[in-house]
Protein backbone atom coordinates (compact mmCIF):
# COMPACT_ATOMS: atom_id res chain seq x y z
CA UNK A 1 0.00 0.00 0.00
CA UNK A 2 1.48 3.39 -0.94
CA UNK A 3 1.83 5.58 1.45
CA UNK A 4 -0.59 8.78 3.03
CA UNK A 5 -0.13 12.23 1.92
CA UNK A 6 -0.43 15.10 4.04
CA UNK A 7 -0.34 18.78 2.76
CA UNK A 8 2.58 20.94 4.08
CA UNK A 9 3.35 24.45 3.47
CA UNK A 10 6.24 24.89 0.39
CA UNK A 11 8.32 26.55 2.70
CA UNK A 12 9.13 23.70 5.32
CA UNK A 13 10.07 20.90 2.52
CA UNK A 14 11.59 23.09 0.15
CA UNK A 15 15.48 23.19 1.24
CA UNK A 16 14.52 19.68 2.79
CA UNK A 17 17.13 16.47 2.25
CA UNK A 18 17.65 13.07 2.65
CA UNK A 19 18.03 12.64 6.66
CA UNK A 20 16.23 15.91 7.11
CA UNK A 21 13.52 16.10 10.46
CA UNK A 22 10.36 17.78 8.78
CA UNK A 23 7.36 18.72 11.56
CA UNK A 24 3.47 18.39 10.64
CA UNK A 25 1.26 19.66 12.33
CA UNK A 26 -1.77 22.17 12.96
CA UNK A 27 -4.90 20.15 11.08
CA UNK A 28 -2.84 17.85 8.91
CA UNK A 29 -0.54 17.22 11.60
CA UNK A 30 -3.72 15.96 14.26
CA UNK A 31 -5.28 14.22 11.60
CA UNK A 32 -1.66 12.03 11.19
CA UNK A 33 -1.37 11.36 15.18
CA UNK A 34 -4.80 11.08 16.02
CA UNK A 35 -6.75 10.01 13.43
CA UNK A 36 -4.50 7.75 11.30
CA UNK A 37 -2.81 6.95 14.69
CA UNK A 38 0.72 6.50 12.82
CA UNK A 39 3.46 5.24 14.43
CA UNK A 40 7.11 5.58 14.25
CA UNK A 41 8.62 3.64 11.31
CA UNK A 42 5.19 4.14 9.06
CA UNK A 43 5.89 5.58 5.56
CA UNK A 44 3.98 8.92 4.72
CA UNK A 45 4.73 11.67 1.71
CA UNK A 46 4.62 15.21 2.23
CA UNK A 47 3.43 17.71 -0.44
CA UNK A 48 2.52 21.18 -1.02
CA UNK A 49 -0.06 20.05 -3.72
CA UNK A 50 2.12 22.21 -6.02
CA UNK A 51 4.60 19.49 -7.29
CA UNK A 52 6.87 19.33 -4.67
CA UNK A 53 6.98 16.25 -2.23
CA UNK A 54 9.36 14.52 0.08
CA UNK A 55 8.80 10.36 1.04
CA UNK A 56 9.51 9.58 4.55
CA UNK A 57 8.95 7.95 7.77
CA UNK A 58 7.69 8.87 10.97
CA UNK A 59 10.57 9.71 13.63
CA UNK A 60 8.21 10.25 16.48
CA UNK A 61 4.66 10.89 17.33
CA UNK A 62 4.13 14.25 19.32
CA UNK A 63 0.79 13.75 21.21
CA UNK A 64 -2.41 13.99 19.21
CA UNK A 65 -1.44 17.42 17.47
CA UNK A 66 1.88 16.63 15.57
CA UNK A 67 4.08 14.03 13.79
CA UNK A 68 7.89 14.52 12.83
CA UNK A 69 9.31 12.61 9.60
CA UNK A 70 12.67 11.79 8.47
CA UNK A 71 12.81 12.78 5.20
CA UNK A 72 14.29 9.21 2.86
CA UNK A 73 13.81 11.21 -0.58
CA UNK A 74 12.65 14.25 -2.17
CA UNK A 75 10.40 14.58 -5.64
CA UNK A 76 9.75 17.04 -7.73
CA UNK A 77 6.83 16.52 -10.55
CA UNK A 78 7.00 18.81 -13.64
CA UNK A 79 4.49 21.09 -15.32
CA UNK A 80 2.06 18.44 -16.61
CA UNK A 81 1.83 18.48 -20.86
CA UNK A 82 -0.18 18.98 -22.17
CA UNK A 83 -2.47 20.26 -19.42
CA UNK A 84 -6.03 19.30 -19.18
CA UNK A 85 -8.32 21.79 -18.43
CA UNK A 86 -12.13 21.09 -17.98
CA UNK A 87 -14.94 23.94 -17.30
CA UNK A 88 -17.96 21.96 -16.17
CA UNK A 89 -21.04 23.35 -15.89
CA UNK A 90 -22.45 23.40 -12.71
CA UNK A 91 -23.99 20.40 -11.81
CA UNK A 92 -27.10 19.83 -8.84
CA UNK A 93 -26.80 19.10 -5.60
CA UNK A 94 -23.13 17.25 -4.70
CA UNK A 95 -22.95 16.11 -7.97
CA UNK A 96 -20.25 18.86 -9.00
CA UNK A 97 -18.33 17.98 -5.83
CA UNK A 98 -18.61 14.03 -7.32
CA UNK A 99 -17.22 15.79 -10.48
CA UNK A 100 -14.47 17.62 -8.99
CA UNK A 101 -13.07 14.40 -6.79
CA UNK A 102 -13.33 11.97 -9.66
CA UNK A 103 -11.33 14.06 -12.37
CA UNK A 104 -9.00 15.14 -9.64
CA UNK A 105 -8.49 11.30 -9.18
CA UNK A 106 -7.93 10.59 -12.93
CA UNK A 107 -5.57 13.39 -13.50
CA UNK A 108 -7.27 16.35 -14.47
CA UNK A 109 -5.10 19.39 -14.20
CA UNK A 110 -7.96 22.76 -13.89
CA UNK A 111 -11.61 22.48 -13.25
CA UNK A 112 -13.45 25.83 -14.54
CA UNK A 113 -16.95 26.14 -12.93
CA UNK A 114 -19.10 27.42 -15.49
CA UNK A 115 -22.16 29.21 -15.26
CA UNK A 116 -24.15 27.97 -18.29
CA UNK A 117 -27.34 29.20 -19.27
CA UNK A 118 -29.21 25.86 -18.54
CA UNK A 119 -27.27 25.07 -15.17
CA UNK A 120 -30.30 25.19 -12.39
CA UNK A 121 -28.23 26.18 -9.95
CA UNK A 122 -26.56 29.15 -9.91
CA UNK A 123 -23.76 30.35 -7.89
CA UNK A 124 -24.46 34.01 -5.93
CA UNK A 125 -23.10 35.80 -3.17
CA UNK A 126 -22.78 33.78 -0.02
CA UNK A 127 -23.78 30.53 -1.07
CA UNK A 128 -21.22 30.84 -4.33
CA UNK A 129 -18.08 31.67 -2.00
CA UNK A 130 -19.35 28.44 -0.10
CA UNK A 131 -19.58 26.14 -3.04
CA UNK A 132 -16.48 27.07 -4.42
CA UNK A 133 -15.31 26.22 -1.59
CA UNK A 134 -16.50 23.05 -1.55
CA UNK A 135 -14.94 22.36 -4.53
CA UNK A 136 -11.43 23.25 -3.57
CA UNK A 137 -11.76 21.57 -0.25
CA UNK A 138 -12.48 18.71 -2.34
CA UNK A 139 -9.75 18.50 -5.26
CA UNK A 140 -7.31 19.13 -2.24
CA UNK A 141 -8.81 15.99 -0.50
CA UNK A 142 -8.87 13.75 -3.79
CA UNK A 143 -5.41 14.84 -4.41
CA UNK A 144 -4.38 13.46 -1.34
CA UNK A 145 -6.38 10.23 -1.31
CA UNK A 146 -5.02 9.72 -4.99
CA UNK A 147 -1.52 10.27 -3.71
CA UNK A 148 -0.77 13.33 -6.52
CA UNK A 149 2.16 15.86 -5.97
CA UNK A 150 0.60 18.45 -7.80
CA UNK A 151 -3.37 19.09 -6.59
CA UNK A 152 -5.76 20.58 -9.31
CA UNK A 153 -6.21 24.12 -9.72
CA UNK A 154 -10.13 25.18 -8.80
CA UNK A 155 -10.55 28.84 -10.59
CA UNK A 156 -13.06 31.50 -9.81
CA UNK A 157 -16.16 30.48 -11.96
CA UNK A 158 -16.47 31.74 -15.63
CA UNK A 159 -19.81 33.08 -17.64
CA UNK A 160 -19.98 31.78 -21.17
CA UNK A 161 -18.60 35.60 -22.46
CA UNK A 162 -15.57 34.74 -20.01
CA UNK A 163 -14.52 31.70 -21.23
CA UNK A 164 -13.81 32.95 -24.67
CA UNK A 165 -10.08 34.12 -24.06
CA UNK A 166 -9.22 30.60 -22.57
CA UNK A 167 -10.78 28.59 -25.62
CA UNK A 168 -9.23 31.25 -28.02
CA UNK A 169 -5.71 30.44 -26.51
CA UNK A 170 -6.05 26.99 -26.14
CA UNK A 171 -3.70 24.21 -28.00
CA UNK A 172 -7.19 22.54 -28.41
CA UNK A 173 -10.07 23.58 -27.43
CA UNK A 174 -13.31 21.11 -27.53
CA UNK A 175 -16.61 21.08 -26.25
CA UNK A 176 -18.36 17.67 -25.10
CA UNK A 177 -21.32 17.23 -27.56
CA UNK A 178 -23.33 14.30 -28.84
CA UNK A 179 -23.79 16.19 -31.81
CA UNK A 180 -20.32 16.42 -32.91
CA UNK A 181 -19.38 15.69 -36.12
CA UNK A 182 -15.69 14.06 -34.97
CA UNK A 183 -15.21 11.81 -32.18
CA UNK A 184 -12.78 13.24 -29.34
CA UNK A 185 -11.06 9.83 -29.37
CA UNK A 186 -9.78 10.25 -32.95
CA UNK A 187 -8.69 13.99 -33.01
CA UNK A 188 -5.13 15.25 -33.55
CA UNK A 189 -3.95 16.34 -30.07
CA UNK A 190 -1.45 19.04 -29.10
CA UNK A 191 2.18 17.78 -27.49
CA UNK A 192 1.74 20.84 -25.07
CA UNK A 193 -0.37 23.84 -24.43
CA UNK A 194 -3.78 23.29 -22.83
CA UNK A 195 -6.72 20.69 -24.08
CA UNK A 196 -9.48 22.24 -22.56
CA UNK A 197 -12.75 20.31 -22.45
CA UNK A 198 -16.29 21.78 -21.71
CA UNK A 199 -18.84 19.82 -20.05
CA UNK A 200 -21.93 21.17 -20.11
CA UNK A 201 -24.95 21.31 -18.03
CA UNK A 202 -27.66 18.50 -18.14
CA UNK A 203 -30.18 20.89 -20.11
CA UNK A 204 -27.06 20.80 -22.83
CA UNK A 205 -25.40 23.73 -23.99
CA UNK A 206 -27.32 25.96 -25.99
CA UNK A 207 -26.91 26.90 -29.76
CA UNK A 208 -26.04 30.33 -28.31
CA UNK A 209 -23.41 29.04 -26.50
CA UNK A 210 -21.78 26.82 -29.03
CA UNK A 211 -21.89 29.59 -31.59
CA UNK A 212 -20.13 31.43 -28.93
CA UNK A 213 -17.20 28.93 -27.91
CA UNK A 214 -17.28 28.43 -32.25
CA UNK A 215 -16.00 31.93 -32.57
CA UNK A 216 -13.46 31.45 -30.07
CA UNK A 217 -12.10 28.24 -31.74
CA UNK A 218 -13.72 25.84 -29.98
CA UNK A 219 -15.82 22.78 -31.86
CA UNK A 220 -18.06 20.10 -30.49
CA UNK A 221 -17.04 16.59 -30.74
CA UNK A 222 -18.55 13.01 -29.67
CA UNK A 223 -17.27 11.29 -26.25
CA UNK A 224 -18.64 8.29 -27.11
CA UNK A 225 -22.41 6.24 -28.48
CA UNK A 226 -23.81 7.22 -25.14
CA UNK A 227 -24.89 10.19 -23.36
CA UNK A 228 -23.42 10.80 -20.06
CA UNK A 229 -24.27 12.82 -17.09
CA UNK A 230 -22.30 16.47 -16.42
CA UNK A 231 -21.02 15.16 -13.54
CA UNK A 232 -19.02 11.78 -15.14
CA UNK A 233 -18.80 13.14 -18.61
CA UNK A 234 -15.34 15.51 -17.66
CA UNK A 235 -13.88 12.19 -16.18
CA UNK A 236 -14.26 9.76 -18.81
CA UNK A 237 -12.98 12.65 -21.30
CA UNK A 238 -10.07 13.71 -19.10
CA UNK A 239 -9.24 9.68 -18.83
CA UNK A 240 -9.15 9.17 -22.63
CA UNK A 241 -7.23 12.27 -23.28
CA UNK A 242 -4.45 11.20 -20.22
CA UNK A 243 -3.96 8.04 -21.94
CA UNK A 244 -3.71 8.91 -25.45
CA UNK A 245 -1.26 11.95 -24.60
CA UNK A 246 1.33 9.60 -22.75
CA UNK A 247 0.98 10.79 -19.52
CA UNK A 248 -0.51 7.70 -18.34
CA UNK A 249 2.29 5.75 -20.25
Amino acid sequence: MTAPVFVVETERIAAAAPGAVVRLDGAEGRHAAAVKRLAPGEAVTLADGLGLGVDGTVAQVLGKDAIEVTVAAVRREPEPAPRIVVVQALPKGDRGELAVETMTEVGVDVVVPWAASRCITQWKGERGAKALAKWRATAREAGKQSRRLRFPEVREPMTTRQLAPLLAGAALAAVLHEEGAEPLAQTALPAGGDIVLVVGPEGGVSPEELAAFAEAGAKPYRLGPSVLRTSTAGVAAGALLLGRTGRWA
